[in-house]
């Protein structure tokens, strides 16, 4: 299937290409010199084989100045512009040996250099082929010939405008392109957190209470079945939410993560306390606030050999509420001692999140022993920040 994603998207690439303005874009306005031609075969032009060396010429040079229009570096490239400088000589030089119908090839002047030059040369440029047009035209025609020259400046101001316009949408094109890469990629990111974090937490939850049931199955066999069913429950819940997590409608729930934190807690032989307070909380301020709390107990879990583990929820000026999580362990080194080195994972990851959720996350050794972890978020989430949060811990996985 990714062999099939791949050609359906080179295939659409490809036929958006098609639809751009190429070199061939500018081949039928060649039509114009038909009249020449004819004149050519009808004997009305004087020295017909000079006059068809000059049309082979001006033909020649102007598909090779059109075909290197529409890339940037062969666009600007020496050749291209010597060439286009000598479309100008052979236009000027028919024009004045033969008049007539071969006035026409000024405005086809203008196409190639509207094609061939890009501002602020443009104007400039675009002057000097509109008057060279009109004094030759005049010349032949009289004032009349002024028609000649309007037609070549506003082909050169046209062409150029549309050709930069169509650059532009391709530009736009691309850049959005890739701003939908990014964008899977950073849901590619969010993801694995969210796998990092469910597994982590679950895993450690599961190791700390089969360790507790193997203790007690010599001695309390009630007890260890408890643990047991404990590790049965955590495993189902965990099966629920990577369901949750894959099809993108995982919410989490602080008053959840505080309980579970509370069972892990107390399995792995430490004391929670668990105080809250304040107003409640939106779906998505607990959202994040219940991945720190998941995240911080983890890490009391495996590092800590802490005896006690206070988390603290409340409110901070009405605005931001607050969430503490305290151990009395050895405090060194907890949220890098296991799995998080890399960009996205632990702790870092979650101050990753907070910051763009408009909050602050910080951990390190307490002011006597043990780690503290303190996480801020605005008690509300509006607007942009609320849809950001969203993106972060709830939106469909694409």
């Amino acid at each position: 299937m990714a062999w099939l994603r791949k050609t359906r998207g080179t295939s659409c690439e490809t036929f958006r290409d098609e639809r751009s303005p190429n070199g061939f874009s500018l081949l039928p306005w060649l039509l114009m010199g038909m009249g020449a031609f004819s004149n050519l075969f009808q004997g009305e032009t004087p020295d017909p084989w000079i006059g068809g060396l000059g049309l082979l010429t001006f033909n020649s040079l102007y598909v090779y100045v059109s075909f290197r229009s529409f890339v940037k570096e062969t666009r600007e490239a020496t050749s291209t512009r010597v060439a286009l400088a000598l479309l100008g000589l052979v236009t000027c030089a028919l024009a004045l040996a033969y008049g007539g119908n071969w006035l026409l090839f000024f405005p086809l002047l203008g196409l190639a250099t509207g094609a061939a030059v890009r501002m602020p040369q443009l104007r400039p440029v675009g002057l000097v082929v509109g008057v060279l047009a009109g004094g030759v035209s005049v010349f032949h025609d009289g004032w009349g010939g002024l028609d000649i020259a309007y037609a070549t400046w506003i082909s050169t101001m046209v062409t150029a405008a549309i050709l930069s316009l169509s650059e532009a949408v391709r530009q736009l094109r691309t850049a959005r392109e890739e701003l939908a890469r990014r964008a899977v990629e950073e849901e590619r990111l969010r993801f694995s957190r969210d796998l990092h974090d469910l597994l982590g937490h679950t895993l450690s939850v599961i190791v700390v209470k089969s360790e507790a049931a193997r203790r007690l199955a010599a001695g309390d066999v009630a007890a260890a079945q408890a643990q047991l069913n404990d590790i049965e429950a955590v495993g189902r819940q965990a099966l629920t939410e990577i369901r949750e997590a894959v099809t993108g409608y995982r919410q989490g729930s602080l008053s959840t993560e505080l309980d579970r934190a509370v069972s892990a807690l107390r399995a792995a032989g430490i004391k929670p306390v668990v105080r809250r307070s304040g107003p409640p909380l939106v779906p998505q301020t607990e959202a994040l606030l219940g991945w720190v709390v998941r995240e911080a107990v983890t890490n009391v879990v495996r590092h800590s050999g802490a005896a006690r583990c206070e988390i603290v929820v409340a409110g901070s000026g009405g605005e931001r509420v607050r969430l503490t999580v305290t151990d009395d362990g050895g405090g060194g080194g907890q949220p890098g001692a296991e799995g998080d080195t890399g960009a996205g994972t632990g702790l870092k990851g979650l101050t990753e999140r907070l910051a763009t959720a408009g909050g602050t996350l910080t951990a390190g050794p307490g002011a006597r022993q043990g780690f503290v972890v303190t996480a801020e978020l605005p008690v509300e989430a509006r607007g942009l920040v609320e849809e950001r949060v969203e993106a972060a811990v709830g939106s469909p996985v694409g």
